[in-house]
């Protein structure tokens, strides 16, 4: 095994007078023994020779097999460490990133920031959460474990630490939620559909009658639209970051294919004789590329001949819908409208997701249209909207033992 043990305080040569160790000019003075010469691990110090002994077996055994991680790259503050070796290589879309910074910013550095890596145990884990669970609800609160647990995965990466303490079996992450979406009555979408003053209503239009997210129908262009397959290209969306607005891909960075009704065609083709599409420039991709703008005709624009901005659609144009279909209550003046996540915009993609699946159709096609990663995300999801699931695997076992029953009879 590589390494030896050096003694500090006395020389390694015996005095050929003496025949003893003459002591060096260190002695006294700091640790005694040093353990070195241990490929790939940096030199320590300790006070006894058992210590130093102990040290030379383990830091050896873990050299040889890759395994070794030294303590003292552990003892980097986590807000140090974030900052200076993770943050850089953080991946996704400009609104993923965005996330992620906050989920740091705001829930994980300023309760575990000044704490060294080595020293975020189970037991500091189990504390943390239990504070998480009081700032935020379940959902969130998984997601920020999450980003975190990603951090301590890649300080192991970085030989920073042996193992990452979020795995603990004593770490209990909150309970997931039921990730069952909840859909309106047709009735209701109809009413608010009507509600929307003739300019914006085609995006309640598009959205009940193909699925597409808020930012996909902002982005949406007469190009995308294909009269003679039936079909809508969904190539970009407009998103709303930090305050600005840029084109972007769909969510995932995917484009696709969606089905388009005949009557969502017809609400379509009257609309453009009615309004005609405005070209918009905006920058690509979101902060880190702003220097690529582009250029696309959209069907939904402001009367300025803007694009649109979700926040203020849904203050000046979604909510105003709501409260005169009585999906929620008016406001007072001088109020802001009531917050109410479920009868957001989106609702109108998962109402269009219920109609799709109680009609029969297909998880995979639908997964397709939504744009799903896969298909067990939109079970996940829409499961609950499919009323006949397992009717006819009841009804192919009653078949089966009536056939035999007949069989039995007919002998």
């Amino acid at each position: 095994m590589a390494g030896y043990i050096e003694d500090r305080w006395l020389n390694k040569k015996k005095d050929p007078v003496t025949g003893k160790r003459e002591r060096t000019a260190r002695y006294g003075k700091g640790s005694r023994y040093r353990v070195a010469g241990i490929p790939g691990v940096r030199d320590k110090s300790f006070d006894t020779l058992e210590d130093a002994k102990a040290w030379l077996r383990q830091a050896g055994t873990d050299s040889e097999r890759g395994e070794f991680v030294d303590p003292r790259d552990g003892s980097i503050p986590l807000d140090d460490y974030v900052v200076r070796y993770w943050q850089a290589g953080v991946r996704g879309s400009p609104a993923t990133v965005k996330r992620i910074d906050e989920r740091v910013r705001l829930h994980i550095r300023p309760h575990l920031g000044s704490v060294p890596l080595r020293d975020i145990t189970a037991s500091v884990l189990r504390g943390y959460i239990a504070t998480l669970e009081t700032e935020c609800s379940p959902r969130y609160a998984r997601q920020i474990l999450s980003t975190l647990s990603n951090i301590l995965e890649t300080a192991i990466d970085d030989r920073r630490l042996v193992r990452n303490p979020m795995r603990a079996k004593s770490v209990r992450w909150p309970k997931a939620p039921e990730n069952q979406r909840e859909a309106w009555a047709l009735e209701t979408a109809l009413r608010v559909r009507d509600a929307i003053s003739p300019r914006y209503r085609i995006a309640v239009v598009v959205a009940l009658g193909c699925g597409l997210r808020q930012g996909e129908v902002f982005g949406l262009s007469p190009e995308d639209v294909d009269f003679a397959r039936g079909v809508l290209r969904i190539r970009r969306q407009v998103q709303l970051l930090n305050g600005r607005l840029y084109f972007a891909l769909p969510k995932g960075g995917k484009t696709r294919v969606v089905d388009m009704p005949p009557s969502v065609a017809s609400a379509l083709a009257e609309y453009f004789l009615e309004y005609l599409a405005v070209e918009v420039e905006l920058p690509w991709g979101g902060p880190e590329t702003d220097r690529e703008r582009k250029k696309f005709p959209l069907i939904l624009t402001t009367t300025y001949g803007n694009a649109l901005r979700a926040n203020m659609f849904n203050v000046d144009v979604w909510k105003p819908a709501l409260a005169a279909a009585g999906v929620i209550s008016v406001r007072k003046t001088g109020e802001r409208w009531a917050v109410s996540r479920k009868d957001g915009f989106h609702v109108l993609r998962h109402t269009y997701a219920s109609v799709i699946l109680e009609a029969g159709e297909s998880v995979v096609t639908l997964a397709r249209w939504l744009g799903h990663a896969s298909p067990t995300i939109t079970l996940d999801f829409y499961a609950h909207f499919m009323p006949e699931a397992g009717g006819k695997g009841r009804s192919a076992i009653d078949t089966l033992f009536n056939r035999n029953a007949q069989a039995v009879a007919d002998a």
